[in-house]
């Protein structure tokens, strides 16, 4: 059972970040937001089976993993939930607008980005518990600890203010970085189901 609840979190994480790069580039956006919740509870059963079959030394870092990954998970859901409910039926405007809506890079766009610096940081930690066996139990290794780095950027962006509304060029730009990073995490999301397929249960 816990290798299964691993290998399902893994195949929701990859349908998720696929189906968010072809909705990025397609719409609609509404799609983009439903992924997105996907990768989120799919990364929480993924850092749930990394606790499971971490290796012994490496329990604080999987407990890290599946704290920091519960928060990110909370964060980005609260998110994109309110822009398919509260955003897409309540005819925003004026301060609820600006406040609310993720596309106007207010205090939503700013706690999804909290919400991936959290991620950044679970993956870091899922990283340390990795059993390498092969070359690809490696690469798996090696990706969840290079995705931390995007832990720096998510919580220094908001805080800097480098993102804005009126920012020229600000859509393209972050579709950019997000197809940048659907490149980055997808196989993360392969490597981890077949880490998943082959670990020892007895582990």
């Amino acid at each position: 059972m816990d290798r299964t609840i691993g290998k399902i979190g893994a195949a929701l994480v990859i349908a998720g970040v696929v189906c968010f790069a072809v909705c990025m580039l397609t719409g609609p956006i509404a799609l983009c937001y439903g992924a997105s919740i996907a990768i989120a509870w799919g990364l929480v059963m993924m850092n749930s089976a990394f606790y499971r079959f971490s290796r012994t030394d490496a329990k604080a870092a999987a407990m890290c993993a599946v704290a920091f990954g519960g928060m990110y998970a909370l964060c980005n859901s609260i998110v994109y939930f309110v822009q398919i409910s509260t955003v897409k039926n309540g005819a925003l405007t004026g301060v609820a607008a600006q406040v609310l809506d993720y596309r106007t890079f207010g205090m939503m766009f700013d706690l999804d980005m909290l919400g991936y610096c959290l991620m950044a940081v679970s993956t870091f930690f899922a990283g340390l518990t990795i059993r390498v066996r092969d070359k690809s139990d490696r690469a798996l290794k090696t990706l969840l600890l290079l995705h931390g780095v995007f832990a720096i950027m998510c919580f220094l962006m908001p805080i800097l203010g480098l993102f804005s509304g009126d920012m020229q060029g600000a859509d393209w730009i972050g579709t950019a970085v997000l197809e940048f990073w659907c490149a980055f995490f997808l196989p993360i999301g392969i490597l981890s189901y077949r880490y998943f397929a082959r670990v020892e249960t007895e582990a």
